[in-house]
């Protein structure tokens, strides 16, 4: 898994301008069936990945914490919400809270989460391949393939089923 790991950054980097042109296709005029492909690709694709032999989303990047997420996790950890903000979460560019540093304090050496039942909401969805109106979220699904070796595999797996090239009326 550590090798596939290493190559997604490359692989994800040699396909971006495909698939940045995918997904503005994609945007424009998203099919009907988008959002049940990209369950079906999503469950597919999960059922043969474990994310517990990867983690490297937990070990590279870090989620966005809403209000809702702090004030649960807090609770959990029997710790006041402005406790667990000083501790653990930083405010980014945007006025997001996020953690203070990766990889996640929560991520244990075996890649379980110590705060698995109350963990973020962002956690819970991650990759987001399977998130309704999928097509809305191309920034974060570039970003995600370069983390997530599913994604990146969902991703591919799309452009196979729901090919978006132009076809040429001309004839040759």
């Amino acid at each position: 898994m550590q090798k596939i790991i290493d190559q997604l950054p490359k692989l994800a980097k040699d396909k971006e301008i495909e698939n940045k042109k995918y997904f503005v296709k994609l945007k424009k005029k998203p099919p009907k069936h988008l959002d049940r492909t990209m369950q079906e690709l999503h469950d597919k694709e999960f059922q043969k990945t474990e994310c517990l032999d990867c983690a490297n989303c937990c070990k590279t990047t870090g989620p966005l914490f809403t209000d809702i997420d702090v004030d649960r996790i807090a609770k959990h950890l029997k710790i006041s919400s402005y406790q667990f903000e000083e501790q653990y979460l930083r405010k980014d560019e945007d006025g997001d809270f996020v953690l203070q540093e990766t990889p996640c304090a929560f991520l244990a050496s075996d890649n379980y989460c110590l705060i698995y039942d109350v963990r973020p909401k962002a956690c819970k969805e991650y990759p987001h391949t399977n998130n309704k109106k999928f097509y809305q979220i191309s920034k974060l699904t570039m970003e995600n393939i370069t983390i997530c070796p599913a994604a990146y595999n969902i991703v591919e797996k799309l452009k196979a089923v729901i090919p978006l090239e132009h076809k040429s009326n001309r004839r040759g």
